[in-house]
């Protein structure tokens, strides 16, 4: 997938997860992918450093 087509899915996907939701569920939802997109990018900072090692 080339990257404009990534961030046209991605927008979509937002999108499609938003409909016929509050704005309080959907920034309840942000803040937990926020926090998923986070704990995954520690987890591979993680793997990456111990194979380094």
């Amino acid at each position: 997938m080339q990257g404009c087509e990534f961030v046209t899915f991605i927008s979509a996907l937002a999108c499609a997860i938003a409909k016929d939701k509050t704005p309080n569920e959907i920034n309840i939802l942000s803040t937990i992918f926020s926090q998923l997109g986070d704990t995954l990018a520690t987890l591979a900072a993680i793997n990456s450093n111990n194979c380094n090692e």
